[in-house]
């Protein structure tokens, strides 16, 4: 696209203001857009109901993300960009497992201010986990995999694996799931147990059990792997001393 034609199609090109009003737009689409998918999906979702709800020409869309699935991968990546933000630097070198369960750990469990658009992205990302979109998945390799691989590494160290193998996958889904069920489950869990969610210091509560429960998983690992190497070196040496 030449320039002469940018500024034809981009909104308020000439206005002094348009830096502004372009980011409020843009806010606006990703808003709207996120309440929209979350309850029609992909397919359904039409771009003039998302444009009309967020006060913006048709031509916003194709401005800001480049047509109907760049909106949808900006409102896919949005909470999991904040996430994964949140939780960064984790994985230092130098951190306790206990200082890097935390800092992995508590994002999962903190509650946010809007219960709403909580509500929508939870909704969004569980029809996405039924039926998985190619948006998706890309997003899931560029955002998601690296901090997964950065946890496997984690828990590697921390559990004497010589590499990333299986097992260290199996403990990182079993860590990340304690935790992501205070993100998809809280409706369910207030219905069992309110006072776990509802007390003054829930959350510094429940990180703190979660913390604990991921160092125990990590010794159950850590022994297991010992136990093995000494099982197998203890058959190595029994077939050795046999004439």
């Amino acid at each position: 696209m030449n320039a002469a034609r940018h500024a034809a199609t981009a909104p308020h090109a000439a206005d002094p203001g348009s830096q502004e009003r372009g980011a409020a737009a843009r806010e606006q689409l990703i808003s709207h857009a996120t309440r929209i998918f979350s309850v029609k999906g992909f397919a359904g979702a039409s771009t003039r109901e998302i444009c009309d709800a967020a006060g913006v020409n048709l031509s916003a869309i194709r401005y800001y993300f480049g047509d109907k699935a760049g909106l949808y991968r900006a409102v896919l990546e949005r909470p999991i960009g904040e996430m994964t933000a949140a939780f960064a630097g984790f994985d230092a070198s130098h951190l306790s497992l206990e200082q890097a369960m935390r800092m992995l750990l508590r994002p999962f469990v903190e509650m946010s201010d809007n219960a709403q658009l909580e509500a929508q992205v939870m909704r969004l990302h569980l029809r996405e986990m039924l039926e998985p979109s190619d948006i998706f998945r890309e997003v899931v390799g560029q955002a998601i995999v690296p901090a997964h691989m950065a946890m496997c590494a984690v828990l590697a160290r921390h559990s004497g694996a010589r590499e990333i193998d299986d097992d260290i996958h199996q403990l990182a889904f079993a860590l990340v799931a304690m935790a992501h069920d205070y993100c998809m489950s809280r409706e369910f869990m207030n219905m069992l147990a309110p006072g776990v969610l509802g007390r003054p210091d829930a959350v510094e509560r429940i990180v703190d059990r979660l913390v604990g429960y991921a160092e125990a998983l990590v010794a159950a690992e850590r022994a297991r792997r010992r136990g093995a190497g000494a099982n197998t070196q203890s058959a190595s040496d029994s077939s050795a001393a046999v004439p």
